[in-house]
């Protein structure tokens, strides 16, 4: 559980790899089809002095460049797949143990259009206005996510469980009995986050109406802790779920019924 506890922050060397995919992503068609060209003007130049020898280093530096072009394609095609990916592995990362504030920018394409509009518009007129907005969005991002995996894993769990009632043995009633004790663990977490998702959504309509009559939060500043803390908390009690659910599984393999 300690290890669970350790909160995931983002590397230098993480943020590195992202900005050269993106950069390999954009500038690989331009390099593996513009240095052919380069090399192929430069030999005209210097080489081309006829026409028939101008023709044929021509001719063969448009195959060369053409032929870059579609390597460079494929190339950014690739680089940009798998920066796709790493920014969704990273989000994983970041949020398994709580969005943060600061960490609102990863999740940007994850925030409603109006969300978007309202943190612009009160960064623009409030910041401390905007420092509690941000700290809400993250406390319904994070809400908004745990609901999402909780009820998947309770779907999950459920099956399993009715594909267990099915087996008429000692040890398949003793999984039924612990995987009940699960669903029962999950199903508090997913109640949580209900809560949690509306208390955060009612509080960033209390920030907006705020900023729009120029009011002060300093009355709701334990609501935010509550958030703050709750979703600190519920991504750690469903990855603990989560990995007692995966031993059960592994025991339900290894077990002869």
């Amino acid at each position: 559980m300690d290890d669970l506890t350790l909160r995931y922050d983002v590397a230098p060397r993480d943020l590195a790899r992202g900005r050269n995919l993106l950069i390999g992503s954009i500038a690989a068609p331009f390099v593996l089809a513009g240095v052919p060209a380069a090399v192929t003007l430069l030999l005209t130049i210097l080489f081309g002095a006829t026409p028939p020898t101008a023709a044929v280093i021509l001719f063969f530096g448009l195959i060369i460049s053409f032929v870059g072009l579609l390597a460079g394609l494929g190339l950014s095609g690739l680089l940009a797949y798998r920066r796709v990916k790493w920014t969704k592995q990273m989000r994983e990362r970041i949020a398994a143990d709580g969005i943060r504030a600061s960490e609102i920018e990863w999740f940007i394409h994850e925030l409603k259009s109006s969300e978007r509009r309202s943190l612009k518009e009160i960064s623009a007129r409030d910041l401390l206005l905007a420092d509690a907005y941000r700290e809400t969005l993250a406390s319904r991002l994070t809400a908004t996510r745990i609901s999402r995996s909780s009820k998947r894993e309770l779907q999950l769990m459920q099956r399993r469980l009715g594909k267990l009632k099915q087996l008429k043995s000692a040890s398949s009633e003793a999984f039924q009995k612990e995987l009940a004790k699960d669903i029962g663990k999950i199903d508090n977490i997913y109640t949580e986050a209900k809560v949690m998702l509306a208390e955060a959504e009612s509080r960033l309509q209390m920030i907006e109406a705020a900023s729009v009559r120029g009011g002060s939060i300093a009355d709701s500043e334990l609501a935010l802790k509550k958030l703050s803390a709750r979703a600190a908390e519920l991504p750690l009690a469903l990855e603990e779920a989560k990995m007692a659910e995966e031993i059960r599984s592994e025991l339900e393999k290894e077990s002869p019924y």
